[in-house]
Order: C-alpha cells, then structure tokens, then sequence
C-alpha cells in the first residue's frame, strides 16, 4: 500500500475511500493510517495524501488530528477541491455549520466538473438545512461579564441575607 500513496502524482487518489467507519475494520485502519502517515512524510508537499490522512483520523475518530491534516492539504493547495471539500465536510461533521457553510462555498469554487459541483452544492444543501432547523452549535459572540456580575451580587445579596436572620 505504502507503494501506491507514495505514486500519488500519476493518479489522483480518490475522494471518498470510504464512508462509514464500520466498513473497514479497527486494525485495517490503523495500518491504513500507518501507511497514510510514513507517505506523508515521504511526500511533505502532498494535498492528496494529506486529505486521504485527515479522512482515515475522521474515520478513527481523532478529531484534531484530521482537522490538522485536512488544514495542511488546503495550505498546501488551495485549489485542490477535495481537500476543501474534506474540510468543510469535517466542520459539518461536528455541526460547526457557520464555518462548514463558508468553508463549503470554497469548494463550490473550486468544483471542477458537474460531479464536484454536485457533491459541493449537496452538502451546502444539507448545510442550510440544518441551520434553518437550529441544528447548530451556538456562537458566542456577546460577553458573559455582565451576567457573571449580576450573578455574583445576588450571591452576596442572598448570603447576607441568609447571615442577618
């Protein structure tokens, strides 16, 4: 396996190796993910290799490692689809739909034939879904100060009015 992914400039790797995590067994996955890693290191500059990396994480649920890879893929080449597409895919993953939204509308850009454009404009879809329905972690935007402070004054309000009876 390590032979091919270090191949990865003739072909494209593919851009759903898989989908769901019970498809391909722990210990598969592990050497999966051994293989994607040494690749890496022999092919630092690699888009394609860093992608597959960050879907194998997902896939073994570490979180920050795949958000970590599929960062460096787009660093690495900003106009490489899948790994934009990946990213964004992560982010609506973890219902941070704010960001997947942004992040999936980089994709739509950088679709290169209807396929792309159909997978991109899907997930955008799924997307606003899920934020019409609320299905979104909130955003803190505004300071918890003030409510803090009136907190803690009614704490000493009530505990000298607990000590005064």
């Amino acid at each position: 396996m390590t032979a091919e992914l270090t191949q990865h400039h003739a072909v494209r790797l593919p851009a759903v190796p898989w989908r769901d995590p019970h498809t391909v067994a722990p210990e598969d996955l592990a050497g999966i993910i051994q293989a994607l890693e040494t690749a890496c290191e022999q092919n630092p500059r690699s888009a394609d290799l860093r992608t597959c990396l960050g879907m194998a994480y997902a896939m073994d649920y570490r979180v920050y490692q795949s958000m970590d890879a599929l960062e460096l893929a787009v660093q690495l080449e900003p106009g490489h689809f899948f790994a934009q597409f990946k990213y964004a895919e992560l982010h609506y993953r973890l219902r941070i739909l704010i960001r997947a939204e942004q992040e999936t509308l980089k994709a739509l850009e950088l679709a290169g034939n209807a396929w792309e454009l159909s997978m991109a404009r899907k997930q955008l879809q799924e997307i606003r879904r899920l934020m019409r329905e609320g299905t979104q972690k909130p955003e803190w935007s505004k300071s918890l100060t003030i409510p803090s402070l009136f907190l803690l004054a009614m704490i000493i309000v009530f505990s000298i009015a607990v000590t005064l009876k």
